[in-house]
């Protein structure tokens, strides 16, 4: 089998041979192509990872280096970005049923906002996740690729903070992302896959939009905001005890 990589190297190859033959032979559609690859297809519309503390070190070429900022590659919510996103997000879900909307709004006891908080620790306590396991949470981009199908990232995510811990009895994770689609389509998203995990979810609009699904053990908390340069953020804390 070959790699995704050694199938853009035939692309073009292919591409040249066909239009060779003759003008009866069709050209290669390098987007269908792509599309007719799933490992392909799942490294594009995978979520980006960034880590803001190693981020500015990919400096190997530069002969010399000053920075003081540390700053980010721009992520910004474009009307074709957000599409573009949105319309693999619903290719997903429609993969397995009907796309829900989101259930009406709920009043009650004021839930608290997460944009003022900075630690895994502090998000965890904040949502009523498990105490004894928030100081046990390790740091590290790699936990948003173990999130559980309910509480995956929604495509064409640019994930900014991830922790987790699977021992001592603990099973959380806690992820960060951002994302250029409208708040409500990433809220629509995480609750279709809560739904699907049958998770009971209830929405509540303040102080932010804040959607808490649960079924048994098994809990999710999903908080969504205006984001910088006009995303959406999106924080996902989900644990099971």
């Amino acid at each position: 089998m070959r790699s995704p990589s050694s199938n853009l190297f035939w692309l073009p190859l292919a591409a040249l041979l066909l239009s060779s033959c003759g003008d009866d032979v069709l050209p290669v559609d390098a987007n269908n192509a792509v599309g007719a690859d799933p490992l392909l297809a799942r490294a594009l519309n995978d979520p980006l990872m960034v880590d803001p503390d190693l981020a500015y070190r990919n400096e190997a070429n530069a002969a010399i280096t000053i920075r003081h900022d540390h700053a980010l590659p721009t992520f910004t919510g474009s009307t074709e970005a957000a599409q573009r996103a949105r319309e693999v997000a619903r290719l997903e879900l429609l993969d397995s049923g009907s796309i829900l909307d989101l259930p009406g709004e709920t009043t009650g006891a004021r839930k608290v906002a997460l944009a003022g908080l900075s630690t895994s620790n502090e998000i965890i306590d904040a949502v009523g996740g498990p105490g004894q396991c928030s100081g046990q949470l390790e740091e590290g981009l790699a936990w948003a690729a173990r999130m559980p199908d309910v509480a995956r990232v929604m495509p064409h995510g640019m994930v900014q903070q991830a922790a987790g811990v699977d021992a001592g009895g603990c099973d959380v994770r806690v992820v960060r992302y951002l994302t250029p689609v409208a708040i409500e389509d990433a809220l629509q998203y995480h609750f279709n896959q809560a739904a699907r995990a049958r998770l009971s979810a209830t929405l509540f609009r303040e102080p932010e939009a804040i959607l808490q699904a649960s079924r048994g053990d098994i809990h999710l908390t999903v908080h969504a905001r205006p984001g910088p340069g006009g995303t959406s953020a999106i924080d996902l804390v989900y644990w099971q005890r």
